[in-house]
């Protein structure tokens, strides 16, 4: 699809694989931010942009407009050392200007207070993108605003330090905002305070392999890369803290190993989690990597993953005829949003824009792109701290995500039988979306008890791991029931995903089953006209091993009508069912009925031969344990 705005020609001698580079890159955040600013209020406060309106009310969004904005126009002008040829920066301090003479004020300018998550929270997210621009753009903005402006400015903001944020990683929005007001020698007691308890619960939150929970229960997503590393690493980059740098970017570089095998060969990335209207920012942890020195890739490879990213969306109608990004995936997409999305949500994108702190002359932008990990071979890679198994294969360019680790349910929650298709699926991919909830789940099991069918919400962890080119994960869950009571006494459901190539073996357990209950396994859900390929096979406890498909007719962010192909069983007591999933594009899919040999289920055992290579795999659930050897 065109860009609504004109972009140099590619430069495929530096880069083969996606034509962009730092010129690109500078030429789409100036679309955008031109796009976005025909839609400012007369003193540029406030940026109405057109489309649906979420819960915190249009002021709210107004300043999300503003604020989200300015994070992309503050990367744009302190990456070039000041250089403004936009003159951004002044319609930016003329808005500061109007929006804090009189917060909370019910007239054309004036910014929302900032007060409690549960009361009006939304304009706490928005103070960390105002203070990251203002320190970002410090010489050239703060320092030349009249002090009267300063002032109204700090004490607006102040307010994200006085208020209590979402248990989540919101607390690192205070943190930005405290880090701000002290590199402008504002900082304080509560400044002081708003830090060391941002810091105190991230350290809480870690999980290991570079993952944090996004608060205290077990969401892992992709918040890890454009708010719980970003904000941190940034931070001491900016102030020089060597200490608290080699702290986070250490981390990060442990991120990186696994969030770089989460880009698909055609640059998207993994369609997991919420926010996913935010598209492009899942980059931003690996160009924060590289401006930074704090990651396992080449600057080629970085590259490469974030100008992909980027290059996908703007290809495949992420914007608008006016040149703004729409709610949705690639196109308008009720689906990808949450309640909390208006319509400048899509502007946290703008963290995408991180690359541009790596000045022209950067490794990031002079070297030449190199291949992406999953271009490079076939790989799968387990990630036992937020219980993740990865799976990739180069020969399609196709990346694989086996949730058995995030739920995205908190530890004070009761497990509601509303299904989150974002967090309960089995598996994700680059190539495949969640169906919508109204429609027949993909990737999931199901246990249908009086004919009440359940869903998959607080997982588990079992354990993960992989080796030379297979790979791992477990986790079980008590299904819970949208109608009737909401479970089963004793009821459990037990997965374990083993990938190799391009294949998943899928063997569950359910546990505790009422006499003639039923279960159903789902495989990815594919539209009829796409290249992608989704195949399922029965090996043990189905009534058929050849699936039906479902209709799905709300289709996924990439098709509007999708199929899923679906198993059945009987299941009573202790049960074991083992099937064969696939997802590939193009012809070359492998048949799955012939793909292994000598299944046997003992118990709790399940051992087979892989028609590949001769391998054996044994699944065991008491305890989980997974064992491959080659002949």
């Amino acid at each position: 699809m065109s860009i609504p705005f004109d972009l140099p020609a590619d430069d495929h001698p530096l880069s083969p694989r996606t034509g962009y580079t730092r010129a690109h890159w500078e030429a789409v955040a100036d679309g955008l931010l031109t796009a976005a600013w025909r839609r400012a209020t007369p003193g540029g406060a406030l940026l109405h942009l057109p489309g649906r309106p979420s819960r915190s009310g249009v002021r709210s969004d107004g300043l999300e407009g503003y604020a989200r904005t300015f994070l992309a126009a503050a990367f744009r002008v302190a990456g070039a050392h000041g250089d403004d040829p936009h003159h951004l920066l002044e319609r930016y301090a003329d808005g500061l200007a109007a929006g804090t003479r009189t917060p909370g004020r019910d007239d054309t300018e004036s910014w929302p207070e900032i007060l409690d998550v549960d009361v009006q929270g939304q304009p706490m997210v928005e103070s960390a993108s105002v203070a990251l621009g203002l320190r970002l753009t410090a010489p050239w903005l703060w320092e030349k605003l009249d002090p009267a402006v300063q002032d109204r400015a700090e004490a607006w903001l102040r307010g994200a330090l006085r208020h209590t944020p979402a248990p989540n990683n919101w607390y690192l929005f205070p943190y930005t905002v405290a880090g701000f007001l002290e590199s402008v020698g504002r900082g304080d007691a509560e400044t002081a305070a708003a830090r060391e308890r941002a810091r105190d619960l991230l350290e809480s939150w870690y999980r290991g392999d570079g993952w944090y929970a996004d608060g205290d229960g077990r969401a892992f997503d992709h918040y890890n890369g454009w708010a719980l590393h970003l904000y941190p690493v940034l931070d001491a980059h900016l102030a020089g803290d060597a200490d608290a740098l080699a702290h986070h970017g250490g981390r990060l570089r442990a991120h990186l190993d696994g969030l770089s095998l989460m880009f698909g060969a055609d640059g998207a990335p993994l369609h997991f989690g919420r926010s996913l209207t935010y598209r492009f920012a899942a980059s931003a942890a690996v160009s924060l990597g590289a401006v930074t020195g704090h990651t396992p890739l080449t600057p080629g490879a970085s590259r490469r993953i974030a100008s992909g990213a980027l290059r996908h969306f703007l290809d495949r109608g992420a914007l608008t005829s006016e040149g703004l990004l729409s709610l949705g995936w690639y196109g308008p997409h009720e689906a990808s949003l949450q309640e909390y999305s208006g319509p400048a949500s899509p502007y946290w994108a703008s963290k995408a824009f991180v690359a541009l702190l790596a000045p022209a002359d950067h490794a990031l932008w002079t070297d030449t792109e190199e291949p992406a990990p999953v271009e490079e071979a076939d790989r799968v890679l387990s990630l036992p701290g937020p219980g993740l198994l990865l799976q990739a294969t180069r020969a399609d360019g196709t990346v694989r995500l086996h949730n058995h680790g995030s739920d995205h349910v908190r530890p004070h929650e009761g497990e509601s039988a509303a299904d989150d298709p974002h967090y309960g699926r089995l598996a994700y991919s680059t190539r495949t979306g969640p169906t919508a909830r109204a429609n027949a789940a993909d990737n999931h099991l199901s246990v249908e008890v009086n004919g009440r069918a359940s869903v998959r919400r607080r997982i588990h962890p079992l354990g993960a791991g992989h080796g030379d080119g297979w790979g791992w994960a477990a986790s079980w869950h008590r299904p819970v029931f949208v109608a009737g009571p909401p479970m089963v006494p004793g009821l459990r459901a037990e997965s374990v995903t083993v990938a190799l190539g391009s294949l998943e073996l899928r063997v569950h357990r359910v546990v505790g089953a009422p006499p003639g209950s039923r279960v159903t396994l789902t495989g990815w859900a594919t539209g009829p006209e796409e290249p992608t390929v989704s195949a399922l096979h029965g090996l043990y406890g189905w009534d058929d091993p050849a699936p039906e498909p479902v209709p799905a007719p709300q289709g996924t962010a990439w098709t509007p009508w999708a199929r899923v192909p679906r198993l059945t069983g009987g299941c009573g007591g202790t049960t074991v069912h083992v099937a064969l999933a696939c997802l590939t594009t193009g012809p070359d899919a492998p048949p799955l009925e012939r793909a292994v040999t000598d299944v046997r289920v003992d118990g709790g055992t399940v051992e087979l031969t892989w028609t590949r290579d001769g391998s054996r795999t044994r699944v065991s659930f008491e305890p989980p344990e997974v064992r491959h050897t080659r002949p």
